[in-house]
């Protein structure tokens, strides 16, 4: 199934059953369950409310070709801010957890625009990841990634950035904020360059927050991502990131913790 026909199939019932062609090891991966969430919470406020902040704590696998209940509740409805929760409950135990700010504008006398794009390679100038089954994870045979900022995962690089060009491989009809929020998501952690073999790793905690008024997208368009590790070590990894629309606008700022076994 494609992100768009789980989206939709998300919007018919809570229980979903993630498929195995989504898996990275023993979990599906992280940016389809949280954009599937998202988008049950999204649809809970006003649409003059976008989404400004998304908090996510990765409390256990969403395991694939098990039951998984995606639930939401609006926290708070204030004058201009909706807080709502959400989560995913697998097996009776809470997989996933998210909290998210949805508000509306505010009239203020300042206005600072967004970090401008950086320089990078056109897309294709750049090295692609390419899906080899059994061996890249499962989601990328779905999202397509072309490396224009340090090295491939496992490669026994030095940096501490990592990153490139990003879209779906099958084009949806619109790219919206949950389509954004699992291209995001697929993305290594840079750490990740400095291993010569590979070593599981998985996200803890990850925060997303969408610039607005937010810069128009075209379905088809390629999102330019770059992360930098701000520190590394003792099994853990703490690391920022800008998304750039190809015209060099900023679409949002993200902030993981990643755990490293290895």
């Amino acid at each position: 199934m494609t992100f768009d026909e789980l989206i939709t199939a998300g919007r018919a019932s809570k229980e979903l059953v993630m498929p195995v062609a989504w898996s990275q090891g023993r979990a599906t991966f992280g940016g389809l369950v949280t954009g599937l969430l998202f988008d049950r919470m999204e649809r809970m406020v006003a649409e003059n409310r976008p989404m400004r902040s998304l908090h996510v704590s990765f409390v256990g696998p969403v395991e694939p070709d098990v039951a998984a209940v995606f639930d939401a509740q609006v926290l708070r409805e204030g004058r201009s801010v909706s807080q709502v929760e959400g989560r995913i409950v697998q097996n009776g135990e809470p997989r996933l957890v998210c909290l998210a700010a949805f508000a509306g504008d505010r009239d203020s006398v300042v206005s600072v625009d967004g970090a401008p794009a950086p320089e990078a390679k056109p897309v294709d100038q750049c090295q692609a990841l390419p899906f080899i089954k059994g061996l890249t994870p499962g989601f990328i045979s779905y999202i397509e990634m072309r490396w224009a900022y340090g090295s491939m995962p496992f490669t026994g690089g030095t940096g501490r950035e990592m990153g490139g060009w990003m879209r779906f491989r099958e084009v949806p009809e619109v790219l919206t904020d949950a389509h954004v929020l699992a291209l995001v998501d697929a993305w290594p952690a840079p750490v990740l360059q400095h291993f010569k073999t590979a070593v599981p790793a998985s996200s803890l905690t990850w925060t997303l927050d969408i610039i607005h008024p937010r810069p128009v997208l075209e379905a088809d368009d390629w999102l330019l991502y770059k992360a930098k590790i701000d520190q590394a070590g003792n099994g853990y990894c703490h690391y920022d990131a800008e998304i750039w629309t190809p015209r060099g606008e900023l679409l949002a700022i993200s902030r993981q913790t990643v755990t490293v076994f290895g």
